[in-house]
């Protein structure tokens, strides 16, 4: 999104270093998040804090984000910033593309250690796609925006060949880029089954969860900046969608749904509010369990705004969502959050062998522990 939302790279001061996930975790997440051990060697679930390289990352923002594994994650951020682990956190490599200083990466989609798909964000030339097969050592950029009207925002894969991304509304409609070879290559799909977008509606280029697929076929879009915020969903890899309108409010100048997870084709959650520090965010969170046809909101959502979203593992009930003021966690598929920690995160997201990361300005990036 064009909006200062997308490209805002504002602190709010580093928080703490490292900060303890407090309250009552239902059994279901403790289940996903701690080993079998004996309950009284188990200690509460806490963001502990990776150092990810000083002076190099400390003035980046991290708003992509891709979990493989507890031990091999990669994140994306300003100044064409792109660090990899592969052991934990302990160590980050630098693999940013070459000659992208200039770019902002807001998105990454990584299928293992070694291969990663980026996006870069903003107007005309600056919506690139990168691809890396060896770990980051090299890349190739294959895919450059030459539409001065168009403003990529996400990316999202179904699987290691199939994937999307998606633009601002161009001639009054969202555009969606499509691969077929894993992002080798790229080609804009017709826009006749996209429905036509609100004045000023967009979507957000805040945390990378603007777009996210689910299975084989379905795809699921946020949106905001309009009088309405919407879901709009495709269950054909977004030849033909549908829209609803959310429960989160929208409007100008960035309001609206930020990020959205879906743990299967029914249940999904949406998480958003207004991106300015010190604003309310009335229902900044929304739950589906038919697909995205309706949404209701929590009953107690978040204090404020929140961009990122994510399952827990194996769990059919606990997710975290994240933002500038901190993370929530709900236990009961989304009815109810309750705000367990403090510290500033953009997004987050888990992986099915037990682990939760998280990332953010300042170079924040963490990994759930217990």
């Amino acid at each position: 999104m064009r909006r200062t939302a997308a490209r805002s790279a504002r602190t709010d001061g580093r928080r703490a270093g490292r900060a303890v996930i407090a309250g009552a975790v239902c059994a279901a997440a403790l289940a996903a998040l701690t080993a079998a051990a004996p309950a009284q060697a188990r200690q509460r679930p806490h963001w502990e804090m990776k150092d990810t390289g000083g002076s190099v990352a400390s003035d980046v923002r991290f708003r992509g984000l891709a979990a493989v594994s507890r031990h091999t994650a990669w994140v994306a951020g300003t100044r064409g910033t792109v660090l990899r682990t592969t052991d934990g956190g302990d160590t980050w490599r630098d693999v940013s593309p070459p000659g992208t200083g200039e770019l902002q990466f807001r998105d990454i989609e990584a299928f293992d250690a070694r291969r990663a798909v980026a996006l870069a964000i903003g107007e005309g030339e600056a919506s690139r796609v990168y691809r890396t097969d060896d770990g980051g050592a090299t890349w190739t950029e294959s895919f450059r925006n030459t539409d001065a009207r168009a403003f990529y925002d996400c990316l999202t894969f179904f699987d290691r060949r199939h994937g999307l991304a998606v633009s601002d509304p161009v001639d009054g409609k969202f555009r969606i880029l499509s691969t077929s070879d894993g992002g080798r290559s790229w080609r804009v799909l017709p826009s006749g089954g996209m429905p036509v977008a609100q004045d000023g509606e967009a979507a957000f280029a805040a945390s990378g969860q603007c777009l996210v697929a689910s299975g084989p076929k379905d795809v699921w879009l946020a949106t905001g900046g309009a009088a309405r915020a919407r879901v709009l969903h495709s269950a054909d890899r977004g030849l033909t969608w549908t829209a609803t309108d959310a429960p989160v409010p929208g409007g100008d100048p960035a309001r609206g749904v930020f990020a959205l997870a879906f743990r299967d084709r029914a249940h999904g959650l949406a998480v958003g509010g207004d991106f300015r520090p010190g604003q309310t965010s009335a229902r900044s969170a929304a739950r589906t369990t038919d697909g995205g046809r309706t949404w209701r909101s929590a009953d107690g959502s978040p204090p404020a705004y929140r961009s990122g979203v994510a399952w827990l593992p194996h769990s059919r009930a606990a997710a975290l969502a994240v933002g500038p003021t901190g993370t929530d966690l709900t236990t009961d598929g989304g009815r109810t959050w309750r705000t367990v920690d403090t510290g500033s995160y953009d997004t987050v997201d888990c992986t099915p062998d037990l682990a939760c990361w998280a990332a953010g300005e300042q170079g924040r990036v963490a990994r759930l522990e217990r």
